[in-house]
């Protein structure tokens, strides 16, 4: 679905096709760590102070039902970088490393004559050096933090209060790695970890104006504890945020480690994210300004994403690692001045679909496997030729996976797998359900249906099951004469190496 004057800006031709003797834009792509859909003002969300995202949107082309292939960073992140869904890069669960032998985005775009860096937040989950994964210039959160953590800083000012350090998840109170209490970071503004990794960009963007450039930037907010810089403790009162509200449904299925936390534990946690959140628009707006000042924006592929999204209180949880659609949802933003149409795309979308759209807008060859659909129809005002009926979603820690149609939420477990992520709940390993919610009566997904909606069930299992088929690198092991959840079964267990 596309708005109307979206479809008319479309009538005028292709903007690619005219722009077809230039050379090759340049790149940026931006992801944010758990940065939710609905916490951006262009979403509609007024408590939300996202100037720089939302400037960003009105110039974009912004997909409003965008999804990503797994609510846990590590799979996310690699599956998008490759093309290919988590289980059929060999990355599933949050501490596996993505093998130095897969195709990536950056390996194409180096292959391509690009000069391809990265500074920031990446879960490659192993030390950096030059050409990792494609990159030229890798400066991944190990370097980071190893630089960042010895330049001199302003100490706070006497009585300023500050959250405690270090903590640590799971074993720090979850109100503490929470931050309920709404602690800024021991740090000033130009001395945050995010406008270091801003500045570091910006700094790459002036040394290669020249260039032809692909550069990735990884932030590492609003990720707990939701760090924001002493000049915000005072932006967000908790009080203007509300708890949302949970149903008995959800008992069971709360994890411990949330059981224990206040209404006002939760406002509090709520406050600090948004803060988090108007943090990271900051810096992003860095890496924006950057561009301006040296007269890139109209040669830039500018891309803004998240890898998943957040629940803040939803069904109980402060995390994502879930089914649920406020840990599906994420941000979408594409801009290129004069060449991406602006407007918003309602469709649904993936994303293994940025894979395919960033290598078939900068010209660059396809990955081997790609499993998702290049959106560039919609970028020039158009509408791809089958747009999705449906999304794919999976976690396999839990041994579960998620399919979403524009009415419908299934939501398979296999009930086997004592998840090791620290999310436990009252009944680890409860067996296998099956939930199915309808959107259109129940945006919330408090009421599972499938019990009364039998045909439904099948029909979405069947789907899921397909997807499964025709991208799991085990297929052909797959036992025969099972049933479809006894197949889903075998598909969702985690097999990373």
């Amino acid at each position: 679905m596309l708005t109307r004057r979206f479809l008319l800006a479309g009538m005028a031709g292709s903007a690619f096709a005219r722009a077809s003797e230039r050379k090759p834009p340049n790149f940026v792509f931006m992801i944010a760590d758990d940065h939710a859909g609905y916490v951006l003002g262009c979403d509609g969300n007024r408590q939300a102070e996202t100037p720089s995202l939302d400037r960003l949107a009105s110039e974009s082309t912004r997909f409003a039902r965008h999804f990503c292939n797994s609510p846990v960073c590590t799979p996310s992140r690699q599956s998008f970088f490759t093309g290919q869904l988590p289980h059929m890069a060999g990355v599933t669960r949050l501490p596996t490393p993505l093998s130095e032998d897969k195709p990536t985005l950056a390996k194409q775009l180096h292959a391509a004559g690009y000069e391809t860096a990265v500074f920031g937040k990446m879960h490659f989950n192993r030390p950096s050096h030059p050409g990792q994964h494609g990159f030229d210039s890798p400066m991944t959160e190990g370097d980071v933090n190893r630089t960042w953590s010895k330049r001199p800083f302003k100490p706070p000012e006497p009585g300023i209060k500050t959250a405690p350090q270090p903590w640590q998840p799971f074993k720090t109170p979850a109100r503490v790695w929470l931050n309920a209490d709404k602690l800024p970071y021991p740090r000033y503004y130009e001395d945050m970890r995010g406008t270091f990794v801003a500045r570091q960009a910006a700094e790459f963007l002036k040394e290669h104006r020249g260039t032809q450039f692909a550069l990735w930037v990884g932030f590492p907010q609003p990720h707990s504890p939701f760090e924001f810089p002493i000049e915000d403790r005072d932006r967000f009162d908790p009080v203007r945020f509300e708890a949302p509200r949970v149903g008995p449904e959800d008992g069971w299925q709360i994890p411990l480690i949330f059981r224990e936390l206040s209404d006002a534990d939760k406002r509090g946690i709520i406050a600090a994210y948004y803060s988090s959140v108007r943090f990271l628009d900051s810096c992003v707006g860095i890496v924006l300004e950057q561009l301006r000042a040296l007269n890139l924006e109209q040669d830039t592929l500018v891309i803004y994403t998240a890898d998943h999204g957040y629940s803040l209180g939803q069904h109980g949880r402060f995390e994502k690692h879930c089914g649920y659609e406020p840990a599906l949802r994420v941000p979408l933003l594409v801009r290129m001045p004069g060449r991406v149409r602006r407007g918003v795309v309602a469709d649904m979308t993936e994303h293994v679909d940025m894979t395919a759209t960033i290598l078939d807008v900068l010209g660059a060859d396809r990955l081997p496997i790609m499993h998702g659909q290049s959106l560039r129809p919609y970028l020039e005002g158009g509408k791809v030729s089958a747009p999705r009926d449906h999304i794919f979603s999976e976690y396999l820690e839990n041994e579960e996976a998620f399919i979403r149609t524009a009415r419908y939420k299934l939501i398979f477990c296999s009930g086997k797998r004592h998840r090791q992520e620290g999310y436990e709940t009252d009944n680890p390993t409860p067996g296998r359900y099956v939930k199915l919610y309808d959107l259109k009566e129940d945006p919330g997904e408090f009421t599972d249906v499938s019990k009364k909606q039998p045909e439904i069930v099948a029909k979405l299992e069947g789907l899921m099951l397909e997807r499964f088929r025709k991208t799991h690198p085990e297929v052909a092991g797959e036992p025969k004469g099972l049933s479809a959840e006894e197949a889903l079964e075998f598909c969702v267990r985690p097999r990373d190496v």
